[in-house]
């Protein structure tokens, strides 16, 4: 039988981004999913003009929406995303190197990328939201390419003892919350809104001037996600999501612990969030440290939950539902999801725009419908995109940039 030539390497880096056909469901399903998440949280800094975005004198069905905001939200969501970023890097490094592209190739084009990364966030954060992540990933993308990228197994090894370490930090912190919630004495306090001066501002330029102020700070903040992104490209080097049903028993002790912690580190701050619950001022400040810090489990947690579902679907013997497909389309472009998500919230419910929280009468309840129909309406419109063969706007120009 005649031999099939070898393909020369490939110096350049022309293959691109992945092609529909190469994708996985399982990394696309869950940003998909969990840009709904995204939502929930942006839109409430919107609507009242600071965070975490909620009534600190709920009544009726607030109580319920601030308590499951604080316990599955809140600092919960964009750790997955975190985790996504680290898996997508691997990923993309992997395509590039099967295709033949030399060490040095792969690094350029990873390191274009992310720069370009960056200025999308820039001009994100200017013109739209100071709450940007795209900015920071990009940053922390070139510190991986350039620091982790093609380290050895054992060298990856070291961010599961972080996360170790983590773990045991969290159980210190929440020992030390309960000590301050058990002690507390003298007036008490619910949950307030930290304001952000541009989600405020009462005409676009001075927003824009103000978000201009507000994105280093808050790009500096997030940088430190770095270790949720190595945890992303640790996993991504193990490849489980590529098949979940392989890693079933794994997955299955990461979500059990990780969400264990996530909803366990919240529930103090969500109990005062409904109002269920009143401290004084210090055990408030330890419980709000206890819910950042667990928040970040959230990342492993619900991609590992989202992942064992995807191992579910994919041992049906039948096509994928709608839903299922039309989420995954949206997953494909999440980035073009993002940023719609921030121009929606600009026209609704910005204070110099529809302002529909305040005109509506109810801001909690509005932030939360106007989140879920901004985001069934991406789905649709990504389903449709996929229908076309369309990748998306931003998609398409960050490709266009890069390769």
């Amino acid at each position: 039988m005649t031999q099939l030539a070898t393909p020369a390497p490939v110096a350049a880096d022309h293959r691109g981004p992945v092609r529909g056909a190469e994708r996985a469901l399982a990394p696309d399903l869950i940003r998909g999913a969990m840009l709904l998440m995204i939502g929930l949280a942006n839109a409430a800094n919107f609507a009242f003009a600071g965070s975490p975005g909620l009534n600190g004198n709920p009544h009726g069905l607030e109580r319920i929406l601030n308590f499951v905001k604080i316990t599955l939200v809140d600092a919960r969501a964009y750790p997955v995303f975190a985790v996504m970023f680290g898996y997508g890097l691997v990923q993309l490094a992997r395509r590039q190197r099967n295709s033949g592209a030399t060490p040095s190739a792969v690094r350029k084009i990873l390191l274009k990328r992310n720069s370009w990364l960056v200025a999308f966030g820039l001009v994100h954060a200017t013109l739209l939201y100071f709450g940007d992540f795209l900015g920071a990933y990009g940053i922390v993308g070139v510190l991986c390419t350039l620091l982790l990228l093609n380290r050895g197994d054992k060298f990856h090894k070291i961010v599961l003892w972080i996360w170790g370490a983590q773990v045991v930090y969290t159980i210190v912190v929440a020992a030390t919350t309960a000590l301050a919630v058990v002690g507390s004495s003298g007036p008490t306090h619910g949950m307030t809104n930290a304001p952000n001066p541009s989600l405020g501002a009462t005409s676009y330029f001075a927003s824009m001037i103000d978000r201009l102020h507000e994105w280093p700070a808050h790009t500096a903040y997030v940088l430190g996600f770095v270790v949720i992104v190595w945890l992303g490209m640790w996993a991504a080097r193990k490849q489980l999501l590529e098949n979940p049903q392989a890693h079933r028993a794994l997955l299955a002790r990461v979500a059990a612990v990780c969400m264990s912690i996530v909803v366990l580190g919240a529930l103090p701050l969500a109990l005062v969030a409904a109002g269920w619950l009143k401290v004084d001022d210090a055990a408030l400040r330890s419980m709000n440290f206890l819910h950042n810090i667990s928040g970040q489990f959230g990342g492993p947690g619900y991609v590992a939950l989202w992942a064992l579902l995807v191992g579910k679907l994919m041992t049906r013997r039948q096509p994928l539902s709608k839903p299922v497909v039309a989420i995954s389309a949206l997953g494909q472009r999440s980035m073009s999801g993002y940023l719609f998500q921030s121009v929606s919230w600009m026209v609704l419910l910005a204070p110099f725009t529809l302002n529909l929280g305040d005109r509506l009468g109810n801001t909690a309840y509005t932030a939360a419908g106007a989140a879920i129909a901004v985001w069934t309406i991406s789905v649709i419109a990504a389903y449709q995109m996929k229908k076309h063969n369309y990748r998306g706007p931003a998609e398409t120009l960050l490709r266009r940039l890069t390769y």
